[in-house]
């Protein structure tokens, strides 16, 4: 192999008309394609691999946000609850105070849930720059053989 490398570096480059590996036997040059196979496989894979730790990312973070509409959207639940019941045993100030922090966790818990789901909605489970490059890698090959 290293006796190949050489060859190729030595060559002459400036004449177009003359083949690239026109020294190399068939096995050497099925050697070479199953090495250039296996780099574009390769290179695929880590961008993929890639692609998908980002998408990860993406959507542990909006789930993160919707664990707190979550718990928000619990906290609500429960303030109201107490709210409406001391409002409505006693009709006392305390039930309006508890009201009126009830409503800011409604809001807090909507306004998580809602970015949470613009968030989750914008993750793509295939990776859009490796399924790209694998639809080109194929369109090429298919021109290859015809």
């Amino acid at each position: 192999m290293v006796d190949v490398d050489l060859r190729r570096d030595q060559r002459d480059r400036s004449d177009p008309t003359q083949p690239i590996d026109a020294d190399e036997s068939l096995g050497d040059l099925l050697s070479q394609l199953s090495h250039d196979f296996s780099n574009l496989i390769s290179t695929h894979v880590e961008l993929a691999k890639s692609e998908i730790r980002d998408e990860a990312a993406r959507a542990g973070k909006a789930a993160g946000m919707l664990g707190g509409a979550a718990f928000a959207g619990y906290l609500a639940v429960l303030l109201a609850s107490f709210a409406v019941a001391w409002g409505l045993d006693a009709i006392m100030p305390a039930g309006w105070a508890f009201a009126i922090v009830a409503a800011v966790w409604a809001l807090a818990g909507g306004a998580l849930f809602v970015t949470g789901r613009v968030q989750l909605r914008a993750v793509h489970p295939v990776p859009p720059k490796t399924k790209q490059s694998l639809q080109e890698d194929l369109q090429w090959a298919r021109q290859q053989t015809h």
